[in-house]
């Protein structure tokens, strides 16, 4: 059956970090020199105008500025950025528009800045009020700067904001856990994201790993911070996401409910829903590359259409994420194939206690959600799922 349009985000990636942080596994490159904002804008504009017309003058209902540190760039480069999209693409006129920031001195200072070129919330990069385990993480900035974060997000007219928390670092207790997400929960910011750290590959923390706490002080931190947030009005929505009510992130939510995006930038990737099926787009990785060639089709390292199977494991490692689920008739609006194509692993995971499904809602059940990798494993294309 034909792919209906879902609705269409627009992910933009800014780069560049003051320093690479030992965790991470973005597209991210410490700034050596200053950050070439005029030229990177100009570049991001040129493969907007170029990758637009896929997007075929839809609207575009949520922008994301990701990265990298996106407030390593001033407000008046965030403006000039802000202003070209909304001459290349129809931007709703109450889009969400979300910036990254990190909580360090120079970027407090440009909140309102940013509030002014038009971003109207904002994903702040704590990670941790703890001076110690910070450092172990490599950040920049202080229990200090990080609690100065809120006040001067709220001072600059953002009443929409996130904090970005993570727990299972080196060396923490449960209690140094629910430390961090009460500190982060008395700062009442709109949304809170609480990650567990993991070891991922290419990254000096998979090759010099510290140590972190075992599976069972992990299993008893998620139980503290669900337990604190839930008792002080943060709805779970997603694995990692809870939100006061009305403050859900629209722009990650399209992603998990598997709608379409385009994504510029260095290495920024992008899903389109065409006649001929689904499309992923993915940019030059390397910023210098990504310069080179942005507005030709050489920025585009690569075009593929997902296969038939690989578009089901898409989709599921997507949706499965949601708390409540997603209605079953989504599945086939946002792919195009039937639940009889997911037949067997939907029994599979019914039978092992790790899915609902009733009223035509698909749910995770709370032993799914627990154990999400096992559950999401079990619609992998047969020739990967050994």
């Amino acid at each position: 059956m034909p792919i209906e349009p879902p609705p269409l985000s627009l992910y933009i990636h800014l780069p560049w970090c003051v320093r690479k942080c030992p965790y991470c596994d973005f597209n991210s490159h410490a700034a050596e020199d200053e950050v070439p904002e005029r030229r990177y804008v100009e570049a991001v504009l040129r493969d907007l105008a170029l990758d637009a017309p896929l997007a075929e003058g839809r609207t575009v209902e949520t922008l994301f500025l990701g990265g990298g540190t996106p407030s390593l760039f001033s407000p008046e480069s965030v403006a000039r950025l802000l202003d070209g999209v909304r001459a290349l693409v129809p931007l709703a006129s109450g889009a969400e528009i979300t910036l990254e920031a990190n909580p360090g001195t120079v970027e407090l200072g440009r909140f309102r800045g940013f509030r002014d070129a038009g971003v109207n919330r904002l994903s702040i990069g704590v990670q941790s009020f703890d001076d110690d385990k910070l450092k172990a993480l490599g950040r920049i900035h202080g229990r200090a700067e990080a609690l100065a974060a809120a006040g001067a997000a709220r001072t600059a007219g953002f009443d929409n904001f996130n904090l970005d928390l993570m727990y299972g670092l080196p060396g923490q207790s449960v209690e140094q856990a629910r430390v961090d997400i009460v500190t982060a929960i008395a700062l009442q910011p709109t949304h809170i994201s609480a990650y567990q750290l993991t070891l991922e590959p290419n990254t000096l923390f998979h090759q010099h790993p510290p140590t972190l706490p075992d599976d069972d002080v992990i299993g008893a931190m998620q139980d503290v911070l669900v337990d604190e947030l839930q008792r002080r009005g943060y709805r779970q929505y997603e694995v990692s996401a809870y939100a006061q009510d009305g403050h859900q992130c629209r722009h990650n939510r399209n992603y998990w409910e598997f709608g379409d995006y385009l994504g510029i930038g260095a290495g920024a990737h992008g899903k389109l829903s065409r006649a001929e099926g689904v499309m992923r787009v993915a940019k030059a990785r390397h910023p210098d590359a990504f310069l080179r060639t942005a507005g030709t089709a050489a920025a585009r390292a690569s075009i593929r259409f997902p296969s038939r199977s690989d578009l089901i494991f898409e989709f599921m490692l997507n949706a499965l994420r949601l708390h409540d689920g997603f209605p079953a008739a989504l599945f086939s609006q946002r792919t195009g194939l039937g639940l009889r194509d997911i037949e067997v692993p939907l029994r599979a995971a019914r039978g092992k206690g790790l899915l609902t499904l009733d009223a035509d809602v698909i749910r995770p059940t709370a032993l799914g959600r627990r154990f999400l990798n096992d559950l999401v494993a079990l619609f992998l294309p047969s020739d990967q799922s050994q």
